[in-house]
């Protein structure tokens, strides 16, 4: 008995021991495995998918309505107003390549997000534009953009576009799906009758380069990255590496100015929130841009922490812990490899003017 009981120890044991080597050295999901999901009304779908299709990173766009109280309504129906629904498109995106904050700005620069009643020649409210979000990071996120929307001198009127929870999608029919493909001539008619186009034209005009919040900041692609990058780089963003402790560039850095993703050059903290923690990495008590961050369970070690990740470049900047100073408790325990310090005096030839109001005095 003695004998079996200890057999049944050992067993025990080894399922354990071999339970812990795979979760530490288990390989991470395939890079582009990921789906999520982003719902976005702007009047009429058929001008509403054409612009996703040509994001890298998007894998699917369907055209259908969402919002209203019938369920699997007709196109008929819809359009005469009676069923509370909007035209929507639901976009399937890879999060690894493709933010939704990127998504966000390619929406808002195919709509008139000042008009409550429509949009263009479409009348009504199953014309007006919606964001439907899915999770209170997207949320967050469309309301951050509204709100910068808003600040910016894009538009002279309020931006009334509704940031809305995600509810039930019904696909549209057949024929409305890719509709600019199918019918290539009177999708560009009915996009330049509507005023649409026009609109489009003139209020993005000379702003090509640039987002509706201010610089795009985007990720490069793999050889890119391979290129840019420095070994140490690539490890540490690309396959959630870690460098040295007080072996590395900003560990003790006293400057004043800000921190950048090392690939999108995305703004992320700032030195008025960075603290000696003691580590020997660089650490911060909130972000510069709280959008610019986001947050992703992280099980590669027995305890769960919280990783810290850039949104626009997707990379591995390090993982927050709940043991940091005032007022938010927070330290953000970053990898130097993962970002390039701006000095304050550099802020507006490297093209972030607007924190220099920062550092005055």
């Amino acid at each position: 008995m003695e004998h079996r009981t200890g057999g049944s120890v050992m067993t025990i044991l080894s399922i354990l021991f071999v339970f812990i080597l795979f979760s530490l050295f288990a390989e991470e999901p395939a890079k582009g495995s990921r789906r999520k999901t982003a719902i976005f009304a702007g009047g009429c779908f058929w001008c509403m998918e054409p612009p996703f299709k040509l994001i890298d990173g998007v894998l699917e766009i369907t055209a259908g309505y969402t919002g209203g109280h019938v369920d699997n309504p007709a196109y008929e129906q819809v359009t005469a107003g009676n069923t509370g629904h909007y035209e929507a498109v639901r976009v399937v995106y890879d999060p690894e390549r493709v933010g939704y904050e990127n998504l966000l700005d390619v929406f808002w620069r195919q709509i008139d997000p000042t008009d409550d009643g429509g949009q263009f020649a479409d009348r009504g409210t199953q014309y007006a534009t919606a964001i439907f979000y899915s999770d209170d990071e997207q949320r967050k996120a469309a309301e951050e953009s509204k709100a910068r929307l808003n600040e910016s001198a894009v538009f002279s009127n309020p931006v009334v576009t509704a940031i809305l929870p995600a509810v039930p999608f019904y696909p549209a029919e057949e024929y409305h799906q890719d509709y600019s493909g199918k019918n290539a001539q009177h999708y560009l008619r009915y996009k330049i009758g509507s005023g649409r186009a026009g609109f489009l034209e003139n209020t993005w005009k000379g702003r090509e380069a640039e987002s509706v919040t201010g610089t795009i900041y985007s990720r490069p692609s793999g050889e890119e990255l391979r290129r840019k990058l420095t070994a140490l780089q690539y490890k540490v963003t690309q396959e959630e590496g870690t460098e040295p402790p007080f072996n590395n560039e900003y560990w003790n850095n006293k400057q004043p100015g800000i921190y950048v993703d090392i690939i999108s050059g995305e703004p992320l903290f700032s030195s008025i929130d960075k603290y000696d923690s003691g580590t020997g990495w660089p650490s911060f008590s909130k972000p510069l841009v709280e959008g610019n961050i986001v947050e992703k369970k992280d099980h590669r070690l027995l305890s769960v922490r919280t990783e810290v990740r850039s949104r626009a470049g997707n990379s591995h900047l390090g993982h927050v812990f709940a043991d940091g100073p005032g007022p938010t408790g927070l330290r953000y325990c970053l990898n130097s490899a993962a970002l390039r310090f701006i000095p304050a005096d550099k802020l507006k030839e490297e093209g972030y003017a607007q924190f220099k109001g920062l550092f005055d005095n």
